[in-house]
């Protein structure tokens, strides 16, 4: 089926199917798998290990007589059919085995396979110490989603067969090994310890693990059943820390979900290295070991609660209630990021929920416009780790609340719960949670699915108002700026029905000793109400009039602000501060504050200044720092400052990056002695690093008249270096904010030769993978001798196998201006053995190219264009004065 089938222009946004792009189908399958049994020992200094492999398989027909199993880059010793040896072929991918005896209906096969591996590539990972890591541990890991378990045992390696599985592993002492299911055996060897998993309930092959390490053991429990923490010894309690929320989070899950946790353990495994966040391999996770939080980034890091329910959110969706095929990923990815939002609202409030769910809309907006547009099911890709985007964690978790919006809270669990008890330990495709919806409350919610689901994008709004006070008439025009004029049939509209609400305050005064005060005032406070009208929108353009008794306060489009969408409101500004002010959901609050910044002057400046200080919720607060520094006055800067003082961390640190766009001494005095004296957050610490950067090698317009105030580049880079000396701790965070800052001094040698030493070898990693994305960024400025200093840099750099630096290298070279970048990312391109790394640096290729056609001229508009913007700033601050005087 040709690309052009789902959408023909593409409206702008590149495609998802880069060129080798093509329709992946689950195999025919010859039989069910019943049972896989992996027998193994490791030789961990030499990264190998040896066993044997046995899969039962029961025929669905009669007379095959030759079986194709996947299999990479593995030795392949012998190969049995109940215990009567076969001859195979096997091209290093897959192994195919020719039965003496044809397949009979109902007579199980049992396939014994004797097999080797020696420093395998992936779906296994040795970890150990070396001249350059000597603390690093000494670990071996698994990874399997999406198609890597054939590297590491020879398997139909398909989400769609599901089977009981079994794994004995003989391991040197002291290491431990933790597996599925429930340890039936362990027994001493000699130096050695086996270990026997066992696997009770059917699962596909991407979800079989092995996890080796020297691991401190924390035992919890729910409902009798063991809840464990594998973490480095001395880090117990970081893993109490991280993790300790778990039982709870298994209860909540459970009656969400209508379904008790359905295995006999679950395992939290942190390990070194790690390529992903977390995985949820049946019963027992693996986590990365940066999720480990100390008292410190406790503070202001919610990340990693945000993994452990998401990866334990899968357990059902992915595990109990497994994908049929890739392309429906995003059933399991999308619930367990709603499963995000769901606890944010149990645990924090659903303000908080609702925020969160904003943050993921913006992720998903932004890889729709800056890296392409796709249906969230599509089967046409290279390979299928490349479905693993925003598309499918961020845009599905959105679809999953839209859907609870649709049907309400009662209906939407109700249809959940439906589709989880009817396909538990069975596979799914979108179209089953379909069918489960109607099921359970008789809607048909395909008019939702095929608008944001089987095809791309979604609605951009403009929404104007007009209040007619003779009439008494608020019209409302909402046009969706997505689709093309004069095209009202397009496929790209939305056809939705929308609540809009009409807000109106009430002052209410309230006895003092109501509240508890001592005196005898009145004390008056706010309450707002919305009438709301329930409207369809399906064109390009439609103006929508409403008879009220009063004219509103403010406006409220989509009240709850359920759909998936992005909102730009014009309207007047008074209406557009009392909903900043006054309207109860912090979303509505945040639409007004983007459009009270894009109006700019004092007013805006003063609303924008006002919500920082006052706003109940955190998250509103940062979006208010985040939008005041939009606006060009000098007055900004007040407004800014006192936003230092929030207790709370998240606010704190939007507040210096904001102050980073206000290049003034003022800003630049204020950051300078955050670096120096430092905060409580890890975090706003790195930001202040960073920004200090950003703010001085550019310097002031302004401080051309006042020399002594421009910030001298040696001080900023001898302040960034006690930090990189001084400033060690958790994941690296603080000093990592300290390169970014050394980047932005573009021309700067020293600078350079400061990043270069720490790209070593030894450097710590989170620090060395921010010191090579770093080397892109300075490399713009630098002389041509240093600029091949760099490349060469990169060039060894990119020869290194490790996931993480192939990634950060490309992001490097995509950030140079240079032809010869591209001829480094061809060459990380065709030799990585990781889909990622691969669609990254590709990606990264067409990212140069763009850079070097434009690049000399735009610098030297930018810099005249933020010249003259200081310029027109001082002159309207002035201006804005006087009229305020005047008045």
């Amino acid at each position: 089926m040709s690309k052009s089938y789902f959408d023909t222009d593409n409206n702008g946004h590149k495609p998802f199917e880069l060129p080798g792009a093509r329709p992946h189908y689950n195999p025919d399958r010859p039989g069910q798998v019943e049972h896989i049994f992996l027998d193994l020992s490791l030789n961990i200094p030499k990264q190998s290990y040896q066993g044997s492999c046995s899969i039962r398989l029961l025929p669905i027909r009669n007379g095959i007589d030759r079986l194709t199993l996947d299999g990479v880059n593995l030795n392949i010793e012998s190969v049995q059919v109940d215990k009567v040896p076969q001859s195979f072929d096997y091209d290093g991918e897959q192994l195919s085995i020719q039965l003496s005896q044809a397949t009979q209906i109902g007579k199980s096969l049992l396939i014994a396979i004797a097999y080797s591996v020696a420093k395998p590539q992936r779906g296994i990972y040795f970890i150990q110490p070396d001249k350059h890591y000597p603390n690093k541990p000494t670990q071996v890991w698994t990874q399997g989603e999406d198609e890597d378990s054939r590297f590491w045992f020879p398997c139909f390696d398909y989400p769609g067969q599901l089977s009981t599985s079994e794994i004995r592993v003989r391991v040197p002492n002291p290491l431990v090994a933790i597996s599925n299911g429930e340890l039936i055996d362990t027994t001493e060897d000699g130096d050695y310890k086996i270990y026997h998993w066992s696997q009770q309930q059917v699962h596909p092959t991407y979800l079989m693990t092995l996890a080796v390490g020297d691991f401190a053991e924390i035992r919890d429990e729910w409902q009798g059943k063991p809840v464990t923490y594998y973490v480095e010894k001395e880090r117990e309690e970081d893993a109490k820390r991280s993790m300790g929320k778990t039982p709870r989070m298994i209860e909540f899950l459970s009656q969400k979900y209508g379904y008790p946790y359905a295995f006999p353990k679950y395992a939290q495994v942190c390990v070194d290295d790690f390529i992903f966040g977390g995985m949820e391999n049946t019963s027992a996770t693996l986590l990365t070991d940066r999720c480990l939080l100390d008292e410190r980034a406790a503070l202001d890091n919610r990340s990693t609660e945000a993994l452990v329910i998401h990866e334990l959110a899968h357990q059902w969706f992915g595990d109990l209630v497994v994908i049929k095929h890739w392309s429906h990923a995003w059933i399991k990815e999308g619930m367990a990021s709603y499963s995000e939002v769901m606890w944010t609202e149990q645990e924090y409030s659903l303000e908080e929920a609702a925020y969160y769910r904003l943050l993921e809309a913006r992720r998903y907006i932004s890889e729709d416009s800056s890296r392409y547009r796709r249906p969230m099911v599509t089967h046409i890709y290279r390979e299928a780790i490349e479905l693993y985007d925003r598309h499918i964690y961020e845009k599905g978790s959105c679809v999953y609340h839209m859907i609870r919006a649709q049907l309400g809270d009662e209906l939407f669990w109700q249809a959940i719960q439906t589709f989880v008890q009817d396909n538990a330990h069975k596979t799914v495709e979108t179209v089953d949670l379909l069918r489960a919806i109607e099921k359970a409350t008789g809607r048909n919610l395909l008019f939702l699915f095929d608008q944001y689901v089987y095809r791309g994008g979604h609605p951009d709004f403009k929404v104007g108002y007009f209040w007619d006070g003779d009439a008494n008439l608020a019209k409302i025009t909402v046009t969706q700026t997505q689709a093309a004029e004069g095209k009202n049939g397009s496929k790209d509209l939305f056809d939705l029905k929308i609540p809009i609400g009409f807000g109106y305050t009430q002052l209410e005064e309230v006895g003092s000793e109501e509240l508890g005060v001592k005196n005898n005032s009145q004390l008056i406070t706010h309450n707002s109400q919305l009438k709301t009208f329930v409207v369809r929108v399906n064109e390009r353009e439609q103006s929508f009039y409403f008879p009220l008794e009063n004219k509103p306060q403010f406006i409220s489009f989509d009240v709850g602000n359920n759909y998936l969408k992005t909102v730009a409101l014009e309207y007047p500004i008074a209406e557009l501060k009392a909903q900043l002010e006054f309207d109860t959901d912090p979303i509505s609050r945040i639409y007004a504050a983007e459009a009270l910044a894009k109006k700019g002057g004092l007013e805006a400046t003063k609303a924008l200044s006002a919500a920082l200080k006052n706003d109940s919720l955190w998250g509103v607060r940062v979006e208010a720092a985040k939008q005041l520094a939009q606006i060009n006055l000098d007055q900004v800067f007040d407004g800014l400052v006192l936003g230092l003082k929030d207790k709370n961390a998240y606010v704190r640190r939007s507040v210096v990056e904001a102050l980073a766009q206000i290049k003034t001494a003022e800003s630049y005095k204020v950051v300078k002695a955050l670096v120096q004296k430092g905060d409580p957050s890890y975090y706003v610490e790195a930001a202040a690093s960073r920004v200090i950067g950003a703010m001085s090698p550019t310097g002031f317009a302004k401080a051309s008249a006042n020399l002594e105030e421009k910030p001298k580049e040696d001080k900023v880079l001898k302040l960034l270096k006690s930090v990189l000396e001084e400033k060690a701790g958790w994941n690296e965070v603080v000093r990592s904010g300290a390169i970014a800052g050394l980047a932005e001094f573009k021309t700067s040698e020293a600078a350079l030769n400061i990043l270069i030493e720490y790209t070593k070898l030894g450097v710590p990693q989170p620090l060395r993978l921010a010191t090579i994305r770093a080397l892109g960024k300075i490399s713009v400025g630098q002389s041509p001798a240093n600029l091949e200093r760099i490349l060469e840099k990169l060039t060894e750099l990119a020869k290194e196998t490790f996931f993480l630096t192939q990634v950060a290298v490309a992001a490097a070279l995509g950030q140079m201006e240079t032809p010869k970048a591209v001829g480094i990312l061809r060459s990380v391109a065709e030799q990585t053995a990781d889909g990622r790394v691969r669609r990254y640096a590709e990606e990264e290729i067409s990212r140069v190219q763009k850079n070097i056609g434009s690049e000399k001229t735009l610098r030297q508009l930018r810099e005249d264009f933020d010249q003259l913007k200081q310029q027109n700033q001082e002159l309207r601050s002035r201006l804005e004065n006087l009229e305020a005087k005047s008045k």
